[in-house]
């Protein structure tokens, strides 16, 4: 596989140095990408990063994952607006082994000569100090280099403390002490990194006579303009116990046909015959959303595993059970399942207590849950057939008790298909 050619027409590659193609024809060639650790997950965008290792390694070269110790304790100012907070080491060390895990999902690290290799700055930096830095590595970057970097210019208005500012020097550093101590010929990274890759490669040709290479990838927008990754929730993160599965699936699977068209080609493995198959098969029939599918259960599987996206597609079809198989849905789902699902409906509560003794119908769907404005809204609902609870439809004569508890605590009401209320009994 050339790695070239599979990254251009996965609309993978934004800048490439000149000779990098040559070189990656010309023998196997160990190259890396930086990993931030500043959170104790990585997150999916992270994944175009992550992705870009995997396909490397694919086309037979040597992938190094560089966990950023010592850079995450400086703070890259790289679209950052504000500077940062600084981790302490306690922190930064338990999120690089959270970090270290995630990656080991995705990579081979045992598979001879091409095997990955996770490394940390703080190795080779622990042992620098500060003046043997500014003389052996500081004096071969003019300040007027630094200066012209896009990632300083945009902020000399706001200010930026010389911590940010000699952050160029450090990451450049480390692309010199991979290349002198593990033959690293390429890094590659997000199109924001540019500048600090290129400042590597200088200080690779002044201070080590040697040649090196760079590439970078195209910083991933969603169609509608919002920004990748991102959810009125926050982030969507690789870790379970941060994003569930089931949220996670959902993203995926709710992505608009054209940026559905543009991931599947970035975070899945699917050839070029298969992605235009799926898309001929997609435009048939748009509202099956056969692209957004193969999506989600393609990216959830890696992260996740099958059985976690058997229970996010049960979960995501749970909305759409009727009868019997609807109860029987609601009697197996978890806590924390239901409230995934279930996030955004309005809610009301009512008291175990009163539950006990059971409520009447009507009086259950007004006062006590708040769920109708008036016991006149409720009859006129109940006569129409329209309320059910746990997906299971009530008469006017029903009594709401313990029985229909899920999982000991909710009850979810619903009036027509459309308008759901949960009920938590406290």
């Amino acid at each position: 596989m050339n790695f070239i050619e599979e990254m251009t027409w996965r609309g993978m590659i934004h800048d490439i140095m000149p000779g990098t193609e040559e070189q990656l024809n010309k023998e196997m060639t160990a190259g890396y990408i930086g990993f931030d650790p500043t959170a104790d997950s990585l997150h999916i965008g992270n994944l175009v990063q992550i992705m870009t290792l995997v396909h490397f390694q694919r086309a037979g070269h040597k992938p190094f994952a560089l966990a950023g110790g010592a850079t995450g304790m400086v703070g890259d100012p790289s679209g950052k607006s504000q500077e940062r907070n600084l981790l302490d080491n306690k922190t930064l060390n338990h999120n690089l082994e959270c970090v270290k895990k995630q990656l080991e999902k995705f990579l081979d690290f045992d598979c001879g000569d091409n095997a990955a290799e996770l490394v940390n700055n703080y190795d080779w930096f622990k042992e620098i100090n500060f003046l043997d830095f500014i003389r052996d590595v500081g004096k071969h970057i003019s300040v007027n280099y630094m200066m012209a970097k896009d990632s300083v210019k945009s902020r000399l208005e706001t200010g930026m403390s010389f911590t940010e500012f000699s952050y160029q020097l450090v990451q450049g550093y480390d692309y010199y002490w991979l290349y002198e101590n593990k033959n690293c010929k390429l890094q590659m990274g997000g199109s924001d990194q540019w500048g600090n890759i290129v400042t590597g490669t200088e200080l690779i040709r002044r201070k080590g006579q040697g040649k090196a290479f760079a590439i970078t990838t195209p910083l991933i927008k969603k169609a509608d303009g919002t920004k990748f990754g991102k959810t009125a929730g926050g982030s969507i993160w690789l870790d379970k116990n941060k994003t569930s599965p089931y949220k996670f699936y959902q993203y995926w699977f709710n992505a608009s046909d054209e940026d559905a068209a543009n991931f599947i080609r970035i975070f899945t493995f699917k050839t070029k015959e298969e992605i235009e198959a799926l898309e001929s098969e997609h435009k048939e029939a748009p509202h099956l959303r056969v692209l957004q599918k193969a999506l989600a259960e393609d990216i959830t599987i890696r992260v996740h595993g099958k059985e976690e996206l058997q229970n996010a597609i049960e979960a995501s079809q749970l909305l759409f059970k009727k009868g019997d198989e609807a109860i029987a849905a609601f009697k197996n789902i978890s806590e924390q399942l239901f409230n995934d699902v279930f996030e955004g409906v309005p809610q009301g509560e009512v008291a175990m207590s009163e539950l006990e003794q059971g409520i009447e119908i009507v009086s259950f769907l007004t006062e006590a849950s708040g769920f109708l404005p008036s016991n006149k809204e409720a009859r006129r609902a109940l006569k129409e057939n329209s309320i059910s609870i746990n997906k299971a439809k009530v008469k006017m004569d029903a009594i709401v008790n313990t029985s229909v508890l899920i999982d000991n605590k909710y009850i979810l009401l619903q009036r027509g298909k459309k308008n759901f209320f949960v009920v938590k009994v406290v």
